[in-house]
């Protein structure tokens, strides 16, 4: 090495998988909840010097986002947080009525007390949310409860695309206009569909489910 050289200092590979970890939560966080609303610019530069860390951790981030489908790429080739269209909406229902609908049925046959009682767990915790105004809160234990219904049909790979499915679904809410009395509907939505679970009442569950997801204002 020549003299006033200095040494590059590699980052090792299991930290900076920590820090496209860290890059990737805090991206998909503010997507999300709305902080980066639709067809907002993700620029590297900006998004490192905020976390304060090297842009390669955060082109990763961004890559995985863009795999997840949450960002796309925009007319100047930048990545921008993605919108969707009445279409793809139409196209999400779908496909959540068809995954989903094989999820609770699967679920109606081998769920058992002690996951019903999880299930009602987060109703309850719902419901106080609901109570107390917490709509962001209230949101999250919706994923939650949807997601351990899939949980319980142990299907996993139904289960990994479910889990994104749901990304999208929570990007669609954002800016969403709801009435007043929105989130009590769906909890007794919820709650017809966790008692046919808990009978092992497959039909009545998957059609509890149908009438959730064409009805609610949070399942659309």
């Amino acid at each position: 090495m020549e003299a006033g050289q200095t040494r590059s200092i590699p980052v090792p590979t299991a930290r900076r998988g920590r820090l496209t970890e860290v890059a990737y939560q805090h991206l998909r966080d503010v997507i999300l909840r709305g902080v980066l609303p639709v067809g907002s610019v993700l620029a590297e530069s900006e998004i490192a010097a905020e976390l304060k860390i090297s842009r390669t951790p955060v082109r990763q981030a961004l890559g995985l986002l863009l795999q997840e489908g949450l960002v796309e790429v925009g007319a100047r080739r930048q990545l921008i947080v993605r919108g969707f269209s009445e279409e793809h909406r139409q196209e999400i229902l779908l496909l959540r009525e068809a995954l989903e609908g094989t999820a609770v049925r699967h679920a109606a046959d081998v769920i058992d007390l002690d996951d019903v009682d999880l299930l009602r767990l987060i109703l309850i915790r719902q419901r106080r949310a609901a109570n107390e105004g917490r709509e962001e809160d209230f949101i999250d234990l919706d994923e939650q409860f949807h997601l351990k219904i899939a949980e319980e049909a142990r299907l996993p790979i139904l289960y990994g695309f479910l889990s994104q499915l749901r990304g999208f679904v929570r990007l669609m809410r954002v800016g969403t206009a709801r009435h007043p009395g929105h989130m009590n509907e769906v909890i007794a939505e919820h709650e017809a569909l966790v008692d046919a679970l808990e009978r092992h009442d497959a039909d009545a569950a998957v059609a509890a489910l149908s009438h959730h997801l064409q009805h609610s204002h949070y399942a659309t």
